[in-house]
Parts: C-alpha cells; sequence; structure tokens
C-alpha cells in the first residue's frame, strides 16, 4: 500500500495514534506538526510517517505544506482533520478573542485545510476530528461544543454541495479519550480566568473546580486514543463509509440524550448542574 494521507494535529495524542496506526498499516503518513522536535520524534518511530509543519491557523503555513506534499506526491487518499484545542468557562466572562480563537483552530482551520488540499483528494475521504461535545448539551464548554458543532455543519454542507462524488467525508465523534488536550485546556481556561475582575471568577468559582477536576479525571480514565485510530482506519478502509462514528459507550449514550427536547435536556442538566453531578 502507498496510499497517502494527510493528518493535522499529530504531534501528541490522538493525531500521533492515527498517524502511527495508519503508518503501520503501511500509509505515506505527512504528519502536520508545529515544532522540529516533533517532526523527527514521529519520523524516528515509523518510516512511513514523514513530518511536515503545519499551522492551520497560517494561510502561508498551509500553502507550504500543500507544496512540500505534492513534491514527495501527486494526490492524497485522505485528509484528518485532526488538529485542535479545548476552551471552556462561563460565557457570561469568556473574551471574545478566546471563542474565535477556538474556532479557528478547530473549525477555520480545517476548513482552509480541506479547500487547499481538495484538488489532489483523488477518490479519497476527509475525515474529521469531530466530538461528543458537538451535541451542545455541555455546560461551560460552549466554545468547544460550538466550534464542534460548526465543524460538522460546515462539512456536511460541502459533502451536498460537491459536484465530484469521489470524495467522501467522515465525523468521528470520541468521547472521552486519555489525551494531552485536557491538561492544556485546563492551563488555558485558568490563565484567562485568573484575569477576571475577582468577582467574576467568584461567581463561578464551584462550577469551575469542578470542570478542572472532571477534565483533568479524564486525562487519566478516558479511553485509550487508540480507539479513536482505529475507528479512523475503519473510516479509510471500508467501501462505504459511515457519515459519524461514535467512540465510546459515553459518547453513544451523549448522542442519544441530545435527542430528547432541548428543554427537556436544559432541565435535566441544569438540575444535575446544582446537584454537582456534573460540570
Amino acid at each position: 500500500m502507498n496510499k497517502s494521507v494527510l493528518v493535522t494535529g499529530a504531534s501528541s495524542g490522538i493525531g500521533k495514534e492515527i498517524a502511527l496506526k495508519l503508518a503501520e498499516q503501511g500509509y505515506q503518513v505527512f504528519a502536520g506538526v508545529r515544532k522540529k522536535s516533533d517532526k523527527f520524534r514521529l519520523e524516528k518511530m515509523n518510516s512511513n510517517i514523514i513530518g511536515v509543519y503545519l499551522d492551520v491557523t497560517n494561510a502561508n503555513s498551509i500553502d507550504k505544506a500543500f507544496w512540500y506534499i505534492l513534491k514527495k506526491t501527486d494526490s492524497l487518499y485522505a485528509l484528518v482533520n485532526n488538529a485542535g484545542i479545548a476552551i471552556g468557562g462561563p460565557m457570561e466572562f469568556i473574551p471574545i478573542k478566546k471563542i474565535k480563537e477556538q474556532f479557528d483552530i478547530n473549525t477555520f482551520g480545517a476548513v482552509a485545510v480541506a479547500q487547499k488540499f481538495m484538488p489532489i483528494l483523488n477518490d479519497g475521504r476527509i475525515v474529521n476530528m469531530s466530538s461528543m461535545a458537538s451535541t451542545g448539551i455541555f455546560p461551560f464548554t460552549a466554545p468547544y461544543c460550538a466550534s464542534k458543532r460548526a465543524l460538522d455543519i460546515l462539512f456536511n454542507s460541502l459533502q451536498l454541495e460537491l459536484k465530484q462524488n469521489n470524495i467522501k467525508i467522515v465525523s468521528v465523534k470520541p468521547g472521552t479519550i486519555k489525551t494531552p488536550i485536557w491538561d492544556k485546556s485546563v492551563k488555558h481556561v485558568m490563565s484567562f480566568l485568573s484575569d477576571l475582575p475577582e468577582g467574576c471568577l467568584d461567581k463561578y468559582r464551584q462550577e469551575m473546580l469542578a470542570v478542572e477536576k472532571s477534565a483533568l479525571k479524564s486525562s487519566e480514565t478516558g479511553l485509550e486514543p487508540e480507539m479513536v485510530a482505529e475507528t479512523v482506519l475503519k473510516a479509510l478502509e471500508a467501501k462505504k463509509p459511515k457519515l459519524s462514528y461514535t467512540v465510546g459507550v459515553d459518547a453513544f449514550l451523549v448522542v442519544l440524550f441530545a435527542k430528547l427536547p432541548q428543554c427537556v435536556i436544559n432541565y435535566l442538566v441544569k438540575n444535575c448542574l446544582k446537584n454537582r453531578i456534573i460540570a
């Protein structure tokens, strides 16, 4: 097999596992990274991996990555949009610039990379790393939830609009996965919350402590990222891939729960919050 795949955000967590899994199966993997050390580290792990400097929020970086890859192959079989961050906090006080940052990476970055590489995706696949959070039922993580919902909507529209039917678009919705994104998210959120006026943080202190505890627990007790990598491999090798795959029992249950009327969902979530069952 010599099919080529570009994986964004491949330096750690789910992205790294996807890159390794595909490389082990014989795919030529272009692993999108932002640090030279990550490029060399991944390339040493498997000879089928080629590190590519790629910042999905930078048009010039995307352009350079495109021409770099084009020198090594004339076509891609798949693009895996994995690069992402998680920003949370009380919507009453989250700075607008932080919400924009969330969308720039998780949503607009994925669209920008797809638009650039679609001309060389011959009979290929676009696999987007969405989340069970795209259901939008989780409080204090609204920017992250909204960015993933928007990702699904934009790419579903792309699938509907495509004149050529040779590109299949898949959304993968993991549940809680052991990944560095949770630790990074906690540090990110706490850094800007500490800059808010004292009264703002006091208003939601208990909830934010619960969010922090939940996020840190997720980084230790979530499913292994290899399960997501297996799902991505399945989506790439299926003759007729599903439009959406959930990974984990929690993701499956959340998707079912989200089918309830919104007023019922809000009532149940608010009561859970009140009783500190969730954050």
